[in-house]
């Protein structure tokens, strides 16, 4: 790619052998043989992952894909630091290996959303019941009867905060809960979906404080972390921690209308000032459960095959297995989102796949994860007995690297057929039956 082009396209630098980028974790990746895959499926979806690579769009990538358990790929390839678009050729660069902690981004609203129906399987809420039942101020302005699922199934009329919010108030929870409980609602029924990219999660952060006395970061701390033995997989990330977290760049294309302004209206600005915003160390040490979850391609992968696993994870039960199905039971069919402006299916908390095919590929109609921020793919597929974890540095939004994008998605699908009901896992035939 020449330079005028790779500026124009906001590229990275890219070598000819990506062999000098790329670190393979070989004591725990499985021989594909050892759980029934073909070794050249396997290859065939790291090749996808290198091509989309290729595409610069990406300074550094993260893969962990498990079938039946066992991890398949667990990769890394580019750099975490130094290798942005308008870094300089000749800067200091710090390679991105496969324990390089990254920001989730929105893939973050998928631990978020379970974490509260463990408060609902712990009988301290009701899913069904309004947000002001626990938190009566959220009723002002007609939010009295919106409901906690319509929160978590982006149904809550409150996709986006007050356009003149400064930005600092992202890491000021309080004056955020006190700008929503103020808010008007869009709607106050749950007739229309509209991404909430943000609110959603400090409703849901606010929400455990109340009916545990404890911060939701406490909360993840106590359910998750430390019972899956996560390193990182944290909102924000610990202060002695900060020079290890992979930095955030804007990539491809300027954007033009309407594109521009479907962006600014979901995230409340444009790419350059989201890259700016979640590379500032106060939007790093954070609590913002919709959007600031920081680990590895690996530990959001534990997570999904935790799931997979109907609640548990090395032998150790993490949640009951009608929570997991209760999590994943499609909410509605599949609607115009008013946020995005594409059509969603998504349940109270995760976005789902469809058939003939649908954001997780071809026939996913069981397949149930998250995107952070469009290009950051997790999702299982008990249809597929997978657990899927891309991770990466870039934000691109409409470019040249969509192709590639979708071509590792259709990748996994083809190289991981479905399984008949006889060869799932019993977890897993019982979670797919419910949606």
């Amino acid at each position: 790619m020449n330079e005028w082009l790779r500026r124009t396209l906001q590229s990275s630098r890219i070598p000819a052998n990506l062999d000098r980028v790329t670190e393979i974790d070989d004591e725990l990746e499985t021989e594909p043989a050892r759980v029934g895959a073909e070794p050249r499926a396997v290859e065939a979806v790291w090749e996808r992952v290198q091509a989309l690579y290729r595409t610069g769009t990406h300074p550094g990538i993260q893969i962990t894909l498990r079938h039946r358990g066992e991890v398949l790929l667990q990769r890394a390839l580019g750099h975490s630091q130094g290798n942005g678009p308008h870094d300089r050729p000749d800067g200091p660069k710090v390679p991105m290996t496969t324990e390089t902690p990254v920001c989730y981004f929105s893939a973050s609203k998928a631990v978020t959303a379970l974490l509260i129906h463990i408060l609902a399987e712990d009988g301290l809420i009701n899913l069904l019941e309004p947000v002001s039942y626990y938190c009566p101020e959220f009723a002002r302005n007609g939010k009295k009867h919106i409901t906690i699922h319509q929160i978590l199934s982006h149904r809550g009329g409150i996709p986006g905060l007050p356009s003149d919010t400064p930005i600092e108030a992202l890491w000021d929870e309080q004056r955020i809960w006190n700008l929503l409980c103020d808010a008007r609602p869009i709607q106050a029924d749950d007739s229309k979906v509209a991404y909430h990219a943000i609110t959603g999660g400090y409703v849901l952060g606010e929400l455990v404080r109340r009916v545990t006395g404890e911060s939701i970061d406490t909360l993840l701390d106590r359910r998750l972390r430390q019972p899956m033995e996560m390193r990182y997989f944290t909102y924000g990330i610990n202060h002695d921690q900060l020079l290890d977290l992979a930095w955030n760049y804007a990539t491809g294309p300027k954007l033009v209308f309407p594109m521009s302004w479907i962006v600014r209206r979901a995230l409340g600005g444009d790419i350059d000032t989201v890259a700016e915003v979640s590379n500032d160390p106060r939007f790093q040490e954070a609590v913002i459960p919709a959007g600031n979850l920081c680990g590895t391609s690996e530990e959001m992968g534990r997570f999904f095959q935790m799931m997979l696993n109907g609640g548990t994870w090395n032998g150790r039960r993490i949640c009951a297995e009608s929570t997991v199905v209760g999590a994943i039971q499609a909410s509605g069919s599949m609607q115009l989102d008013r946020t995005m402006m594409v059509p969603m299916r998504f349940s109270a908390g995760f976005m789902l796949g469809a058939d003939p095919v649908g954001l997780w590929g071809q026939h996913s109609s069981e397949a149930f994860g998250h995107v952070g921020l469009i290009n950051k793919w997790c999702w299982a597929d008990p249809a597929r007995d997978i657990s899927v974890s891309l991770i990466n540095t870039g934000i691109p939004i409409v470019g040249h690297h969509l192709p590639a994008l979708a071509g590792f998605v259709h990748q996994v699908c083809r190289s991981f057929p479905v399984l008949s009901e006889t060869q799932r896992p019993l977890g897993n035939r019982q979670a797919a039956s419910v949606i």
